[in-house]
């Protein structure tokens, strides 16, 4: 619970703050834990972090390695029950508010262990022989994963992934009906580039959801939003498109950022110091959002988007979104909401308010 003086100070930020703040969280802990903080909302739940503990991984490596459908699709059943129980999780600690949930995002590699011993114990583990994993390890290596075979451009390859994925969500939905939880999931397609890719995953998803309800015998309307992450620099530009086939937008500010700049977050403190310090760059821009550059991306992106379907709801989900200027932009630009961890939400929630108070 929050103590005296602060709930006090977060009562008048919610009195004035027009834009809905949400927050980061990927498992029920986390959820509960930006709820207590006064979350109004999970704007991402990153669902490659539910697949490494455990029996998941060991799971999720025999779907990797698989040479077949029938045997990717016999390791996702493996897993399904995990992806159902964690989203039960998050809509029983979001009762009533938006869990919006990226569909698997990185390139299949990081899920594979790299070190020879490793590998070894492995193919041990999954009866595979050494030498056809290490092949299948190699065959998957990227020299620049940011840009490579991850985001939708795993579901246009692998459409059984996002079957599996919706599937737990959409159970995870009809079984919170019956315990009297208001489940609100939104399904987040990440890393669109093209109107062509989203609509294509959209009708998968949107077939899956009738398949399962069918196969349930579930005949009330379920909430369920299916939007997407903009990213890339071509999705914002190609908004008005984009809208068409999408119920929402979450900007990823973080890859946006990435992808506007030419830069990579892991590898930029070997020179952004130096940027600061003689002046090309004000402020970190993974730290604040550079709004004369991936701002405008933004703003013309939500105004395009919004041009196009007017019911289009608009946020970003990256760690801007803990950050107060970065907050003060995201509302004079009109977005609907903010993400950010749950231990930067208190923070977005009073730079939301000031925000509503500085712009009338």
């Amino acid at each position: 619970m929050l103590s005296g003086d602060f709930a006090k100070i977060m009562r008048w930020a919610d009195k004035y703050a027009t834009m809905g703040v949400r927050t980061n969280a990927d498992t029920p802990a986390d959820a509960q834990r930006a709820r207590d903080f006064g979350a109004k909302g999970i704007g991402l739940c990153r669902t490659e972090h539910m697949f490494f503990e455990g029996p998941r991984i060991k799971a999720m490596r025999e779907m990797i390695v698989a040479e077949t459908l029938e045997q990717r699709e016999t390791a996702l059943e493996k897993l399904l029950p995990y992806q159902r129980d964690d989203f039960i999780g998050l809509f029983r600690a979001m009762n009533g508010l938006p869990v919006t949930i990226r569909l698997l995002d990185p390139p299949l590699h990081e899920f594979l262990p790299h070190e020879d011993a490793a590998v070894v114990d492995l193919a041990k583990s999954l009866g595979v022989p050494k030498e056809k994993l290490q092949q299948r390890v190699a065959m998957l290596h990227e020299l620049n994963p940011m840009l490579g075979h991850r985001g939708c451009r795993l579901a246009v390859t692998y459409p059984e992934i996002l079957k599996m994925q919706v599937r737990a969500i959409v159970e995870a939905a009809i079984e919170c009906v019956g315990e009297k939880v208001k489940a609100m999931p939104e399904i987040m397609i990440p890393l669109v580039g093209t109107v062509r890719e989203l609509a294509m995953l959209r009708g998968i998803a949107e077939d899956t959801l009738a398949e399962v309800k069918k196969e349930m015998g579930f005949k009330k309307r379920l909430d369920i939003k299916i939007g997407t992450m903009i990213e890339i620099p071509r999705a914002a530009l190609t908004a008005a498109e984009v809208a068409s086939e999408a119920d929402f937008f979450s900007f990823g500010t973080n890859d946006l950022t990435q992808l506007t700049f030419g830069y990579s977050r892991d590898d930029v403190n070997t020179f952004l110091p130096d940027y600061i310090e003689k002046g090309i760059l004000d402020v970190d821009p993974f730290q604040s959002l550079d709004q004369t550059g991936v701002g405008e991306l933004v703003q013309f992106g939500f105004e395009r988007g919004r041009g196009a379907n007017e019911g289009l709801k608009v946020g970003i989900c990256g760690e801007h979104g803990g950050d107060p200027s970065s907050g003060d932009f995201c509302h004079r630009v009109g977005l609907d909401y903010v993400s950010c961890s749950p231990f930067r939400v208190p923070i977005a929630r009073l730079a939301a308010a000031q925000a509503a108070i500085r712009h009338g």
